[in-house]
């Protein structure tokens, strides 16, 4: 029974050292988003959300919830066009403490919005795979340099698998 309460109390201490580790940050970016179809322009637009990661040393696991809208509007007679995404999952980031960088890594699911300049729309389950890199410029704040995702909208093939590249500001809550 001993064993079992010291057990007991290494996994609290264990879970209570990881809350002390985590980190919760809020970030808005802009964003170029493209379609794999064949003289799809591209769009652009706001991405915003936050993510939670808990953990000590070299790695955090944690979540992301964001949202992503980009569009195009009517230019030179071509039809305007609109991405929108709300997505949500895992995040994984390596935060190696002798540099001020921190790669990471996402698997993010939820629906996405297309409308193609043809009028047609449709509403879809969405997949991302996420990754990028965030500098810490000052403490509390990273510019998150470059972000690139690749995803799909279930059911709509792979023309209309977006890719998107990102930059922008996050600010790290204590």
């Amino acid at each position: 029974m001993r064993l079992l309460r010291a057990c007991v109390l290494v996994g609290v201490m264990a879970g209570l050292a990881g809350v002390a580790g985590a980190q919760t940050g809020i970030y808005g970016e802009f964003t170029g988003a493209k379609l794999s179809a064949a003289n799809a322009p591209w769009m652009y637009g706001p991405t915003v959300g936050f993510y939670h990661d808990a953990g000590y040393g070299l790695l955090a696991a944690g979540f992301d919830v964001r949202g992503t809208f980009a569009g195009r509007g009517r230019t030179n007679g071509a039809s305007d066009q609109t991405l929108a995404t709300v997505m949500g999952g895992v995040r994984l980031a390596v935060t190696p403490h002798v540099l001020p960088i921190k790669p990471y890594g996402e698997v993010l699911g939820g629906l996405g919005h297309l409308k193609t300049g043809q009028g047609a729309t449709a509403t879809k389950f969405a997949y991302q795979f996420v990754g990028g890199v965030d500098w810490t410029m000052v403490p509390r704040v990273d510019w998150r340099v470059v972000e690139f995702s690749y995803g799909r909208l279930a059911g709509l093939g792979d023309s209309f698998a977006p890719k998107t590249l990102s930059t922008g500001i996050v600010f790290r809550l204590p």
